[in-house]
C-alpha cells in the first residue's frame, strides 16, 4: 500500500473499531492527517477524556499515553510505538525526587507534565509549558521545587521574581542542544525572520528570541502574526506543519539538531498495526498510581483557572 491507501485503511479501521486517534504536534504530517485530534500532550489528554470512544490510540510518547490513562482510567489507552519514550521524562524518578524533597521539605513540588505517572504521584502540582508561569504565580507558597526541566524552570523564574524557585539539572536534550551560534547563523541567513522558540531552549537562546512559548503558542503566534517569515526554534516538524497551514508565509528551522528520535519513532505503519491488533501496547496503571498522579493534574486545573 502507498501512503494514501494506508491512510484510508486506518480511517476505516478506527471507525470500525470505534478508536479515537491522538497525534502530538511533533508527529509526521501523514499521521496528523489521520488523527481525530492534534496538539500538545495536555490538550490531547483533555480531548481524549471528552470523547465517547472507549479506546484511545496515542501517537506520541509514553508519558503522554500515561496522562491520557490518568484522565480517562475507564478507557483502553494504546501507545502506537511502545519504544517511544521521552529522554526528559526518564531523567528523574520517584526515588530521586523523594530524596530531594527531604532536602527541601517546605517547597511545593511543581512537575512539568513531561514526567512519568509514577513520579507525578509524589508531586504537588503539574504544569504545561503554556500554563507554568500562571500556575506558579498562583501557588501560595513562595518556595518552589521545579522539575525536571531547568530551562523551562529558568523561564518561569524570570517571570515570577517573587518566588524562590529551586531547579535541578534536567531537561529536554533536544531543545537544550541549540546554542547562540545556531541562532546567529540562522539570523544571518534569514535577517527578516522573527525567531520563535520553546522555553525548553537554554536561557541564552531564549534571550535572543522574538517570542517564547509552547508548541501550540508558537503555532498560534505564527498563524496570527502579520509577519511573513519565521525561524522556528522547536522540533523541526512544527516548521513543516506551519508551512502547510500558512502557504503564504515562510518558515525556517533553527537547527537540524532539533529532531526528536522518540517522536519520530511512530510511523503510519505502527498506527495501522496497532489498529489491526498486531502492534502497539496497552497502557496499564494501578488504581493507586492513577489516583495519586491525578491529584497534581487536578491541582493544575484548579490553579490554572
Amino acid at each position: 500500500m502507498n501512503i494514501a491507501q494506508l491512510q484510508q485503511e486506518i480511517l476505516r479501521l478506527k471507525k470500525e473499531k470505534d478508536v479515537c486517534v491522538l497525534a502530538h504536534s511533533y508527529q509526521a504530517r501523514e499521521i496528523c492527517e489521520i488523527a481525530d485530534f492534534t496538539g500538545d500532550s495536555y490538550k490531547l489528554s483533555v480531548d481524549a477524556s471528552k470523547v465517547k470512544n472507549k479506546t484511545i490510540l496515542m501517537c506520541g510518547v509514553r508519558f503522554m499515553a500515561e496522562t491520557c490513562k490518568i484522565l480517562s482510567p475507564e478507557k483502553t489507552v494504546l501507545l502506537a510505538a511502545p519504544q517511544a519514550g521521552c529522554a526528559m521524562a526518564d531523567q528523574m524518578d520517584k526515588e530521586l525526587i523523594s530524596q530531594v524533597k527531604t532536602m527541601y521539605p517546605n517547597h511545593t513540588v511543581v512537575a512539568y507534565i513531561n514526567t512519568t505517572a509514577d513520579l507525578k504521584t509524589i508531586c504537588d502540582v503539574c504544569v504545561t509549558s503554556s500554563s507554568a508561569v500562571k500556575i506558579v504565580n498562583n501557588i501560595e507558597n513562595k518556595d518552589i521545587l521545579f522539575i525536571p526541566d531547568c530551562n523551562l524552570g529558568a523561564h518561569v523564574a524570570k517571570q515570577c521574581p517573587d518566588k524562590n524557585i529551586k531547579l535541578l539539572n534536567g531537561g529536554c536534550p533536544i531543545h537544550a542542544c541549540v546554542n547562540t551560534d545556531d541562532v546567529k547563523k540562522a539570523k544571518a541567513l534569514y535577517p527578516e525572520a522573527e525567531l520563535l522558540v520553546h522555553p525548553e531552549c537554554v536561557p541564552e537562546v531564549c534571550a535572543m528570541a522574538d517570542y517564547i512559548g509552547s508548541t501550540s503558542g508558537i503555532m498560534d503566534y505564527a498563524v496570527k502574526s502579520d509577519k511573513k517569515e519565521f525561524i522556528i526554534g522547536t522540533e523541526i516538524s512544527i516548521a513543516e506543519h506551519l508551512q502547510y497551514m500558512c502557504p503564504d508565509k515562510t518558515f525556517h528551522i533553527l537547527s537540524l539538531k532539533l529532531i526528536c528520535p522518540n517522536m519520530k519513532a511512530t510511523t503510519l505503519v505502527d498506527v495501522y498495526n496497532c489498529l489491526s491488533g498486531k502492534g502497539g501496547e496497552e497502557i496499564v496503571l494501578s488504581e493507586n498510581t492513577i489516583r495519586e498522579a491525578k491529584r497534581c493534574i487536578d491541582e493544575m486545573i484548579r490553579l490554572g483557572e
